[in-house]
């Protein structure tokens, strides 16, 4: 377990390289375009080993819940209409998520630094990053 508790509200501050990590996913350049322009929220419950996490946006909202370190099964369906095995787990400060599918290398990782929250997103070569400010 991790010294950190990322529970709370963050609200975006910036992006980066969304676009080609979009298109590793084979998402459309329509939906692309609008994911680009959104400026999405998230919300982090974390109680002992369970957690969810909540991506909020004006278009769309992806809640995921989970437990540390047990695979499960991720429908992905509200963004790029797959599904695959998840597992998330602390590597020292940083939580991990590794999602076994169809694209490889894809997954993610958040990270505290000060009271920026980092997330770092991968799928095939692509990564993309955002930053999030923590509000309460």
């Amino acid at each position: 377990m991790s010294k950190e508790n990322l529970s709370g509200y963050y609200s975006f501050v910036s992006q980066e390289n969304m676009d080609e990590y979009l298109k590793a996913l084979d998402i459309n350049i329509a939906l692309r375009k609008i994911v680009c322009l959104l400026h999405p929220d998230k919300e982090i419950i974390q109680n002992g080993n369970h957690m969810i996490i909540k991506t909020l946006t004006t278009f769309r909202n992806f809640n995921m819940d989970f437990e540390l370190g047990k695979e499960f099964e991720e429908d992905l369906g509200p963004v790029d209409g797959r599904k695959c095995q998840t597992t998330v787990a602390w590597e020292g400060d940083e939580l991990i998520c590794v999602q076994k599918g169809e694209k490889q290398n894809r997954g993610w990782k958040h990270w505290i630094v000060g009271d920026l929250l980092h997330l770092e997103m991968t799928a095939e070569g692509a990564v993309a990053k955002q930053v999030f400010r923590k509000v309460k």
